[in-house]
């Protein structure tokens, strides 16, 4: 199961009691008040890192806690810090405060790291108190209780290229003679039941990933099929690849499943399709593809991901349409 979404109940530690102990040693009559501070709580910290590519780890874990601080100790001894609590998260992985709804930070680079919860301070042991008034202070203080908080994190993957298209399009197929991955593909409906992310290399060995999400329906907007619940896995891409059957399986065309896809995805986000797009025609190889790749208005990239026939020509555009779109993440939509 890909888990991409989590909410998660996060407490610091509380910080240690300080104490109340008096110094008694033979031949000293006035030992005076020894008592030590307690430590501080530990903190919760969120981590990226590029080892982990899912929330799964999260999906049973709801109520996470850093350690307490150990209370102080006679002659003055300071009570342990508790260990802080560092968890870690995939890159691209955005954190919300549930009770607020505000987005406390986007951790996008390896190794960022963030304070969420702040461990108590340590309460003051009664040595601590002792001044020229007071020279036999009774009493100590409590630590102080952690920071509690309670957020979302939210997965989007971060990938240069989105790759969307219909159940069956062939996007699996394209994935894997695109990239170094090998998804789980078969001649069924919704083969890919999670997002998946490979790369091509330019001849200057720069990688373009590309992310292929699970295949999209009409009526994915009121979540028939899997929904469009993937879909925030494109929304940081710089360029989308639209991949359509041009075979006509299922009674279907691609200028159909062009005009629902458009629709469905603008029914989530309208600011994706405003991502520069290349339209591909598949399965070139098939006979019935000819009368539907006639009738198809829009300029499209033909090709046999089977075959591989057509995939020069999809890398080259591909590499070409990115490197123009660089730092331009908001052109013209595709009409």
């Amino acid at each position: 199961m890909f888990t991409d979404k989590v909410t998660i109940q996060l407490q610091a530690g509380k910080g240690g009691n300080g104490v109340v102990a008096w110094r008694r040693e033979k031949y000293l009559p006035k030992g005076g008040p020894t008592g030590g501070n307690g430590g501080r709580g530990g903190s919760v910290y969120l981590q990226a890192d590029a080892q982990y590519s899912t929330l799964d780890w999260y999906r049973n874990r709801r109520h996470l806690r850093a350690e307490n601080g150990v209370g102080g100790g006679p002659n003055q001894r300071q009570g342990r810090r508790g260990k802080d609590l560092v968890l870690k998260v995939p890159c691209g992985t955005l954190v919300k405060n549930i009770e607020t709804g505000q987005l406390i930070d986007d951790l996008t680079e390896d190794g960022e790291k963030i304070l969420l919860c702040e461990g108590g301070r340590g309460g003051r042991g009664n040595a601590s108190f002792k001044h020229s008034t007071n020279q036999a202070p009774n009493y100590a203080t409590p630590g102080k209780p952690g920071v509690a908080l309670s957020v979302e994190l939210e997965l989007k993957l971060i990938a240069d290229v989105g790759l969307v298209g219909f159940p069956n399009a062939g996007k699996t197929t394209l994935m894997t003679a695109l990239t170094r991955v090998k998804p789980k593909a078969a001649a069924y409906p919704f083969a890919t039941l999670r997002p998946n992310i490979g790369y091509i290399t330019t001849r200057d060995y720069k990688k373009i990933f590309i992310a292929d999400i699970p295949g999209i329906i009409e009526g994915a907007s009121d979540n028939r099929g899997l929904g469009i619940e993937f879909l925030r896995h494109i929304e940081r891409t710089k360029l989308l690849i639209f991949m359509l059957d041009a075979s006509g399986i299922d009674g279907r065309n691609p200028s159909d499943d062009f005009a629902v896809l458009k629709k469905e995805i603008e029914a989530y986000n309208p600011d994706i399709l405003r991502k520069p797009i290349l339209v591909v025609l598949n399965k070139i190889d098939d006979n019935e593809s000819l009368k539907h790749i006639e009738n198809f208005s829009e300029d499209a990239i033909k090709m046999s991901a089977l075959t591989g026939e057509g995939l020069e020509t999809l890398v080259k555009e591909v590499i070409q349409t990115y490197n123009q779109s660089e730092g331009h993440a908001a052109d013209k939509p595709y009409t």
